[in-house]
């Protein structure tokens, strides 16, 4: 088979952004960051930042934590980033924040139980 080249850090990358929109609220973050543009510029803002590895894999073998080393320091780091990536990013793309819907209360949601 083909071997190929896989960034490893991405799969931590991709894994400490989660970790870190969890602890932020729903409204906006982790709304605003479900949408894939701006989720990809999280992820691309963190691997510029940091030191990428790269493992050959066979072409088609599933890439998944068992490739990711990363010590303790370069998670912090990576939160760290994860967390500047995510004020920055939002203040240079308040248009998104706009498309989130408001949260109503369900005390005064419409509903269909009179028919």
């Amino acid at each position: 088979m083909t071997k190929v080249i896989t960034n490893v850090t991405l799969i931590t990358v991709k894994d400490e952004v989660e970790k870190v929109l969890e602890t932020y609220p729903d409204r906006p973050y982790q709304q605003a960051f479900s949408i894939p543009q701006l989720r990809q510029k999280l992820i691309a803002y963190v691997l510029s930042r940091v030191s990428n590895y790269y493992t050959v894999v066979e072409e088609g073998e599933e890439t998944s934590n068992k490739f990711a080393y990363c010590d303790a320091d370069k998670r912090s780091t990576i939160e760290t980033l994860a967390s500047q990536g995510i004020g920055q990013i939002l203040n240079q793309e308040p248009d998104y924040i706009h498309y989130i819907p408001e949260q109503i209360d369900p005390g005064y949601a419409p509903s269909d139980w009179f028919g």
